[in-house]
């Protein structure tokens, strides 16, 4: 049951709102500890609002700080009367694996997948159903998912597989696996070697970085008068 909603002033609501729209900016642009901050204290002005406690979620799972996140969503199914959507969330705080997670489980595992990737895709699993806030959740054909989550982590840690065999191991189409793959990669905003699923002990990302780093290095010595 919701909690009962407290009284709050327009003009703590007003500073909330600015809060809250300054987190999504932050968080777009993958400003995550601005964001957490904002989102913070949207909901220390406006405390009853569950929209700020979901967003606070959305941006500590970018984060990777799990267990605050679900605290954050504790918070949330508190306030939020939405008790269709309060029963999906529950869902993410249960002992056992559901459908999904279990697919991904005996597929990945039966196809010569390391656990360590197993893991990644358990985790794109559980951070993408945070990230998608209020946004419903088709959960009429598991294998859809699985196999989407399966496929991403793969071309993550460059294993060299289709499309095409993804989506026979799980009995999907193409087109099906291709639109999950796209929806996951947009939601996460997910990368080539992508820190948070990357599984290999040398990520080509720390090249770049390092390369990055350097050449700022290079243009502040030229600026130099």
């Amino acid at each position: 049951m919701p909690k009962k909603t407290r009284t709050t002033s327009a003009t703590s609501k007003q500073k909330a709102q600015e809060y809250s729209e300054r987190g999504l900016r932050q968080y777009e642009r993958w400003e995550i500890e601005d964001a957490v901050r904002s989102f913070e204290l949207a909901a220390q002005n406006d405390p009853s609002n569950p929209d700020h406690y979901l967003n606070l979620a959305r941006a500590l799972a970018r984060f990777g700080d799990y267990d605050r996140a679900l605290r954050a969503l504790a918070d949330f199914m508190r306030y939020e009367g939405d008790t269709t959507l309060t029963a999906r969330f529950e869902r993410l705080f249960a002992n056992a694996m559901d459908e999904v997670e279990t697919l991904i489980t005996e597929k990945m595992t039966a196809a010569g997948i390391s656990l360590e990737e197993v893991g990644a895709a358990i985790q794109m699993w559980l951070e993408y159903r945070i990230a998608i806030g209020r946004r419903p959740l088709s959960m009429r054909k598991p294998e859809t998912w699985a196999a989407a989550l399966d496929y991403t982590v793969r071309k993550v840690n460059f294993r060299e597989v289709t499309q095409r065999e993804v989506g026979e191991l799980y009995g999907i189409s193409n087109n099906t696996l291709r639109s999950h793959f796209n929806e996951l990669v947009e939601t996460l905003d997910i990368m080539p070697c992508d820190y948070r699923y990357f599984r290999g002990e040398n990520n080509p990302l720390d090249k770049l970085v390092e390369a990055a780093a350097m050449l700022e290095r290079l243009e502040e010595r030229f600026r130099e008068s």
